[in-house]
C-alpha cells in the first residue's frame, strides 16, 4: 500500500509540473505577442491578476492531489498596497506560493530569467523588476512601490543554504522601503528541507505530504534618517527569532483560500 501511495504521489508531482510548464508556455506566448503592442504597460495590471490567478489555481491543484498542505497564517485580512514584502527563501517555488496570495505585487527577477523566452515575456508584461545591481534596480523598484504596487523581495539573494537558518540579508530592500516611505512586511516560510532546496534540482521528489506554512510576521516602518543597514539588521534579527521558534502544531491545514 505504501508503494502504491508513493507511486501515486510521484506521478502527481511530475504531472503537476507538466501542467505548470504547459500553462506557463502558453501565457508567455501570449505575453510575447503583447510586447509588440505600443503602450503595452496598460496591460500590466491585467497580466499580474492572471499570474496571481494561475498560481492560486496551481496551489489548489497541488492540494487537491493531496500531496501538499498549505497553512496561511495572518492572511485573512485584506493586504494593503504599496508594501515591501520580504521573505526567507527555503525553496525554489516560494515565489509561486506568495504571488498566489499577495495582491498587485511585482517581484525582482534575475536578468537571465527576463531574457528567457519561456519566462521573460510574462515577467516583462507584469512589470517585474530586472534584478540588475546598482542604482537602476533601486530606482525601478522604488517607483513601483510609490505607484502603490507592492514589491516582493527575497533579501537572502538566493535560496537558504543547507544547514543554516537564514543567509545574511542584503540591504537593498531597506533602501527601497526608505526611499518609497513604505512599510516592510516580513513573511516567514517554512517548508520541508527536501522541497527544491538550494543545490537540489526540482525533479528530486520530496517526501509526501508536503506541509508548507506561510506566516505574516512583523511589519516595520522605516524611521526618518534610519540607515538601510540598520533596518536590514533589525529585519534579519526578527527573521531569525521567528524561524527559530518551533512550528505551530495544527491538525487541519486550510487551503481553500490558497
Amino acid at each position: 500500500m505504501r508503494l502504491f501511495a508513493r507511486a501515486y504521489f510521484i506521478f502527481a508531482y511530475f504531472f503537476s509540473w507538466l501542467i505548470f510548464g504547459v500553462v506557463g508556455l502558453a501565457l508567455n506566448f501570449i505575453c510575447a505577442l503583447l510586447l509588440l503592442f505600443p503602450h503595452r504597460a496598460r496591460f500590466s495590471p491585467g497580466v499580474r491578476r492572471i499570474i496571481r490567478g494561475l498560481f492560486s489555481s496551481w496551489l489548489k491543484w497541488l492540494h487537491a492531489c493531496r500531496g501538499f498542505r498549505f497553512d496561511w497564517r495572518g492572511f485573512a485580512s485584506p493586504l494593503p498596497p504599496g508594501v515591501v514584502y520580504v521573505a526567507n527563501h527555503p525553496s525554489l517555488v516560494d515565489a509561486t506560493f506568495l504571488l498566489a496570495r499577495l495582491p498587485d505585487t511585482v517581484c525582482i527577477f534575475k536578468p537571465a530569467l527576463l531574457r528567457n523566452p519561456a519566462l521573460g515575456p510574462a515577467a516583462r508584461m507584469a512589470g517585474y523588476v530586472a534584478g540588475n545591481t546598482g542604482i537602476d534596480l533601486i530606482h525601478d523598484a522604488t517607483d513601483a512601490v510609490i505607484a502603490r504596487r507592492s514589491l516582493l523581495i527575497f533579501p537572502e539573494g538566493t535560496r537558504t543554504a543547507a544547514g543554516v537558518t537564514l543567509n545574511p540579508l542584503k540591504p537593498g530592500f531597506a533602501l527601497i522601503a526608505a526611499r518609497a516611505r513604505a512599510p516592510v512586511q516580513l513573511i516567514i516560510i517554512r517548508t520541508p528541507r527536501d522541497l527544491c532546496p538550494r543545490g537540489r534540482p526540482w525533479w528530486h521528489v520530496p517526501q509526501f505530504p508536503v506541509r508548507v506554512e506561510i506566516t505574516l510576521g512583523d511589519r516595520l516602518q522605516p524611521s526618518p534618517g534610519q540607515h538601510a543597514a540598520e533596518l536590514a539588521a533589525e529585519v534579519e534579527r526578527r527573521f531569525l527569532a521567528a524561524l527559530l521558534e518551533p512550528p505551530t502544531p495544527t491538525t487541519q491545514l486550510p487551503t481553500s483560500n490558497a
